[in-house]
């Protein structure tokens, strides 16, 4: 229904974005631009820590009262969070000056931060930073490029994606960009993420749709249990593709959700793959289940676990752990019905049956649980639903990480 295309938030027609190194951080790219000529409607999702950065709250009001934006600016190294009035008032500050170049207002520019905790935005470095990077706008993926290797924080790698999906028999692209590696956990994680159509669709539709879609995506990965005062999801529709009115009714409504929803996983996906310090990606599964909510409780618990994630990385079959974050997720489900599997490229095992253990060849396990992608799936047969989850192990490399992020 959706193919994959080449390159990220340029993708979609109507998009340039820009990525140049301003002086926050030392000597690494650290602002970053996404822009559209055409007014776009837009959507969010934010953190749901009680604490909450500036730029949240900035683009929390944005949403409430504008109904269309044209520019997200972004910068990596400062968090702009905990910082007070203050930081309320360079968040505006950061906006109006983007606002300004553009000549649009000051409430149709979005605003995110990424970086350490407390400290006040050098706001003159930013200033000399618009007035550079609105230079270098362009729609090439080059420039997509760019913008996504300047949110970057801790990340290994930049994380991008984009596809091509039919509406109304024209081509509607939709592209996107993400930042993530630490505090990442079920509920909005410490990550940014990016997302640009060209099709046509109301603000009250793309916010409905962005719900749906974060719930079995961004809100289904976990690295290491920490939820940070930043996360944004934020998605631009500038109705370039010329299409009908997206909605519910449209009949290619199914596609678009289905490309949308594509592209959200794995971009979440990556973020989980670029753990701080992991080795593996572990994919849980949870079927049968009564309900969705119920597999989605039980498929986070499980890759939430330190206890589980520090097993996997020492490629112990040790289910045990499995089992018992399932026990204590809050979700009911019948323990003595339960069937346990893991599988990589290497095989597959099965290890619990109905509840009661099964003997297995440990070593046939370890050469399995060795693989750098391990699946886990649970099998209830409590009902018909499932949900899927992401997660990594938990590694030395994370302690050192995160010993000494400040310096």
């Amino acid at each position: 229904m959706y193919k994959l295309i080449e390159g990220g938030v340029t993708a979609a027609k109507g998009y340039q974005a820009g990525g140049i190194a301003c002086g926050i951080k030392k000597h690494k790219k650290d602002l970053a631009i996404i822009y559209s000529e055409a007014p776009c409607t837009f959507a969010g999702s934010f953190t749901t820590n009680l604490v909450k950065a500036a730029p949240v709250l900035w683009d929390q009001k944005v949403i409430e009262t504008s109904g269309t934006v044209h520019c997200i600016l972004v910068n990596s190294g400062n968090a702009n969070a905990a910082t007070g009035e203050k930081g309320l008032r360079d968040a505006q500050a950061s906006a109006a000056l983007i606002a300004g170049h553009f000549g649009i207002q000051t409430e149709q520019t979005l605003v995110c931060s990424t970086g350490v905790i407390g400290f006040p935005l050098p706001m003159e470095t930013i200033e000399k930073g618009i007035a550079s990077i609105v230079q270098t706008l362009d729609t090439t993926n080059e420039a997509a490029l760019n913008a996504a290797q300047a949110i970057l924080t801790t990340d290994t790698f930049t994380k991008q994606v984009a596809v091509e999906v039919l509406v109304d028999q024209k081509p509607v692209r939709i592209g996107g960009m993400a930042k993530g590696s630490g505090m990442i956990h079920p509920n909005m994680a410490t990550m940014l993420s990016f997302i640009t159509t060209d099709a046509k669709i109301s603000k009250a539709d793309l916010q409905a749709l962005l719900g749906s879609s974060i719930e079995d995506t961004y809100n289904m990965i976990s690295v290491d249990g920490d939820t940070s005062t930043n996360d944004t999801v934020l998605v631009l529709a500038n109705g370039e593709a010329k299409n009908e009115m997206l909605s519910p009714s449209h009949p290619d409504w199914p596609a678009f959700v289905s490309a949308f929803d594509h592209v959200n996983a794995e971009l979440a996906k990556l973020i989980v793959k670029d753990g701080e310090g992991a080795q593996k990606f572990i994919e849980m599964t949870v079927a049968g289940a009564k309900d969705k909510e119920t597999a989605r409780t039980l498929a986070r618990s499980v890759v939430s676990s330190n206890l589980v994630k520090t097993a996997f990385f020492g490629s112990d079959a040790n289910w045990g752990r499995i089992f018992c974050a399932m026990g204590y997720s809050g979700a009911q489900f019948n323990p003595q019905k339960t069937d346990l599997f893991f599988a990589s490229e290497k095989g597959r095992i099965q290890v619990l049956k109905d509840g009661e253990p099964l003997p297995f060849d440990e070593r046939e396990a370890k050469r399995i649980l060795s693989e750098p992608v391990i699946y886990c799936t649970a099998v209830l047969k409590d009902g018909e639903a499932s949900a899927t989850a992401w997660g990594c192990d938990l590694s030395y490399e994370y302690v050192r990480i995160n010993g000494d992020y400040r310096s």
